[in-house]
């Protein structure tokens, strides 16, 4: 096992004060049932942002991970952030928190990696660290994905939620901190999760509108296979790299897009259960920050402290998939 090179030094999250469950789907006309989403996907509420932008959710949960960790935004070398729903396309979602927060001398810098943003943005952070260009790295995950839901298509509006969660990465000089990590890509199945327009090869026009093919299209029955199938294959790969075993694992924490996905992800680790932290209940599926947020819960309820090894494992559209094994 080697020596971690850059440890979490605090964590953080921001979610919409609305909270949407699934009674109020009857009240914009789509045809489905409590039950009906329950059993399929485990989600009961999400919240959904009104007034507030990815950049204000954002804001929050980077502000709680900085108080918790200690730094200030001055302090700040680089941030990470990952996001499939920036507030604008141009300039990076990134720089725009960057601003909020006034962290001047900090890069800043997206990850295109969806589902599995905070991942890859944790990993590329660890790397930035090791290499001696930064010291002290902000990752957040955020999403507004109700901007880019059809709210008319029932396979997929009832999944999504918003949200932010952060988290401060530091050098380490302890034994704790990143032990191991692994990510993986698939670009031939892009397809099966997408949004179709919207970007430079088929910009908005009127004929884009009408087809409502700028937000989010998924075949679920794939998409479901390759998640179960991925992060199976990631946990197995940080587990071994880490020279450890899922009954060395103190919390598993998966992306948080249906619980049947994350039984079965558990399963294959022989992780039971009452060792994986589930949330998507209450919060549904926020891609990129489903894992901060999911993490600063666990922390915040003394669910997991300093000295527990942890297990983060992601999937999302692209394909992209990849995890971490941390130890607090």
């Amino acid at each position: 096992m080697k020596r971690p090179i850059a440890y979490f030094a605090g964590t953080g999250r921001c979610v919409p004060s609305n909270v949407m469950t699934n009674f109020d789907f009857a009240k914009i006309g789509i045809e489905t049932t409590d039950q009906w989403i329950v059993e399929r996907t485990g989600i009961k509420e999400r919240h959904i942002a009104t007034t507030e932008s990815s950049t204000d959710l954002a804001g929050g949960a980077a502000r709680a991970a900085m108080e918790k960790a200690g730094v200030h935004a001055g302090e700040l070398d680089i941030i990470v952030l990952g996001t499939a729903s920036p507030d604008r396309l141009l300039p990076s979602a990134a720089v725009d928190l960057q601003a909020a927060l006034g962290a001047s001398r900090a890069a800043a810098f997206d990850v295109g990696a969806a589902c599995s943003g905070f991942i890859y943005g944790s990993t590329i952070a660890e790397a930035m660290i090791a290499g001696g260009n930064a010291e002290t790295a902000l990752v957040v995950g955020v999403e507004k994905l109700s901007a880019i839901t059809d709210w008319t298509d029932r396979s997929t509006c009832v999944l999504f939620g918003d949200g932010a969660g952060a988290a401060v990465l530091k050098r380490s000089r302890q034994h704790r901190g990143i032990l191991s990590a692994f990510l993986r890509s698939d670009g031939s199945l892009g397809d099966l999760l997408c949004r179709p327009a919207g970007g430079a090869a088929k910009p908005f026009s009127n004929d884009v509108l009408a087809e409502r093919s700028q937000y989010i299209k998924m075949n679920g029955r794939e998409v479901f296979k390759n998640a179960v199938r991925s992060m199976s294959e990631a946990s197995t790969r940080a587990l071994d790299a880490a020279k450890l075993t899922g009954a060395d694992i103190d919390l598993m924490i998966p992306h948080q897009a249906n619980i049947r996905i994350i039984e079965a992800t558990a399963k294959h680790a022989s992780i039971p259960m009452d060792k994986v932290y589930v949330n998507v209940d209450r919060y549904g599926n926020t891609s990129a920050a489903s894992i901060p947020i999911a993490l600063d819960e666990a922390i915040e309820r003394g669910i997991v402290g300093e000295g527990a090894t942890v297990l983060l494992v992601a999937f999302g559209a692209g394909f992209t998939w990849g995890s971490i094994v941390l130890r607090l």
